[in-house]
């Protein structure tokens, strides 16, 4: 699987983006989708993911009610939408893909990231 995020920008807090990671490579839907996010200094972190087939998500204590993962799959992309950005939202964004029934720590194929940054 080959991954790669856009979307990302300067935008102030409380407002909204949405990232798109675009999917390309066969049996998708033996795979998770997720998004992590690396803030300068800081380790990686877990953000959401979604099943390509079937319909489970998960989204992260820090975003829930404000980030929302879905996916296309005619189009092979899966998004983020992240509304009432925080500063603290401020961060490198990654999506990565992990085979079904594997755990976390099994994410991989690691896209180049997208840069969001919130002002206040």
């Amino acid at each position: 699987v080959q991954l790669q995020a856009s979307g990302g920008g300067l935008v102030q807090a409380g407002h909204s983006l949405r990232l798109s990671c675009a999917a390309t490579g066969r049996a998708l839907s033996n795979f998770f989708i997720g998004w992590f996010r690396q803030a300068p200094g800081k380790e990686r972190e877990f953000v959401a993911q979604i099943s390509w087939s079937g319909s489970l998500t998960y989204h992260e204590d820090s975003v829930k009610g404000r980030f929302t993962i879905s996916k296309d799959r005619a189009k092979n992309t899966v998004y983020l939408q992240m509304n009432s950005l925080k500063p603290e939202d401020t961060a490198v964004y990654y999506c990565a893909a992990k085979l079904r029934g594997s755990d976390r720590a099994a994410y991989g194929s690691w896209g180049p990231g997208t840069q969001v940054t919130v002002s206040s």
